[in-house]
């Protein structure tokens, strides 16, 4: 087994929260900015003297990571650097909302290591954008791309959201055009999730909001669009120009080890799976909660089908010492025999209509 592992670093800041948000962040202050700076530093050194595998990935998340600005960012990458053995061709990301990605110099960005940027657009129509409580306009997304591209960062994503208040399959198709005709290299598009406690779900009653046969159909119409435009799918809601694949997102799913560093930032490390509390403070006193061993049979059958290259019966195999189920292959031939996976030798995965069931299909296989 490859031993390498991921890195990830939470950013728990935002100018403003967004209406559909429910991860943990908040506003800050510069000084915030410098206090959490050097926090943030004295865990990533901690974290390097206990870990001795290299670092295939990091990713900076939030948040918004890019409100830090371009020192600061430089900076903990380059502790990252000094604290674990980072591979040289490692995939380093950080995530950028359109609002503050023109103060970020991404030339020494690029110097400092950074080869990924990940920009927050959700939607490229102005109605949309403002029913998220997004902050930001489609130009300045598209500039923070072109100044990444300009700097050198070839590989650079666009985040979409499907199921947004009055979005049709037009409006989606518009934004998905405008991904492409900035030239990204990756398309994470998500089906909006209304979350309690965030300040969509306190006003579902009302949006007009698509039920769930209409975000079918936006899904399934923005999957064959993406296709059209060369966007190949290779994860639930994630599509990417062959070998643009995010390598660090998809260590996740292929159940691999990573530690995340910050408030809220889980871990599968060693077998175990934890995280960091939801808090700054609980944070700097260093208080993890365990969440139990990782890596179980039932977890990696259905990390492993969430990607479009599906679950390799071989793979399984050696990693559990024993066949998958003996009558898997039968289920999934009946759900194939409707459409909903495929059944190719020693692989099954789910076809794009499988994975809006995804959830019910797994049931029965697990």
């Amino acid at each position: 087994m490859d031993n390498t592992i991921g890195l990830y670093l939470h950013i728990p800041f935002c100018r403003k929260k967004c209406a559909y948000c429910n991860f943990f962040s908040r506003a800050g202050s510069e000084a915030d900015y410098d206090a959490y700076q050097i926090q943030l530093q004295q865990k990533i050194k901690e974290w390097g003297q206990t870990a001795s595998e290299r670092v295939s990935g990091v990713y900076f998340g939030g948040g918004t990571p890019s409100i830090l600005g371009t020192e600061r960012l430089c900076a903990l990458l380059g502790t990252v650097k000094a604290s674990f053995a980072v591979n040289a061709d490692a995939e380093v990301t950080v995530e950028v909302n359109p609002e503050s990605g023109g103060a970020l110099d991404f030339e020494k960005l690029k110097a400092a290591g950074f080869n990924r940027v990940s920009v927050g657009l959700q939607s490229a129509i102005p109605r949309e954008i403002q029913e998220l409580g997004r902050l930001h306009t489609p130009q300045e997304a598209a500039l923070t791309v072109r100044l990444a591209q300009e700097a050198g960062i070839r590989n650079t994503s666009l985040d979409l959201m499907m199921g947004i208040p009055y979005q049709t399959k037009d409006s989606l198709r518009d934004s998905i055009r405008f991904c492409a005709d900035s030239g990204v290299t990756h398309i994470s598009s998500y089906i909006l999730k209304v979350e309690e406690g965030t300040p969509l779900y306190a006003r579902r009653g009302q949006l007009a909001l698509p039920d769930e046969d209409e975000q079918a159909d936006l899904y399934l119409s923005a999957v064959a669009y993406l296709e059209q435009l060369g966007y190949r799918q290779y994860e639930i809601s994630n599509f990417a120009v062959p070998s643009f694949e995010s390598r660090h997102n998809t260590l996740y799913w292929r159940c691999g080890e990573y530690i995340g560093i910050g408030p809220s930032a889980y871990s599968f490390y060693h077998g175990r799976r934890f995280h960091y509390e939801s808090s700054l403070q609980a944070f700097g006193e260093g208080r993890l909660i365990d969440d139990g061993e990782g890596g179980s049979e039932e977890e990696y059958v259905m990390l492993a089908l969430r990607l479009k290259e599906g679950l390799n019966f071989s793979d399984y195999a050696r990693r559990f010492g024993k066949p998958f189920s003996a009558n898997a292959p039968e289920k999934i031939k009946q759900f194939a025999r409707f459409g909903f996976m495929e059944l190719d030798g020693e692989r099954a995965c789910f076809t794009p209509k499988g994975f809006l069931v995804s959830n019910s299909i797994l049931a029965e296989l697990i």
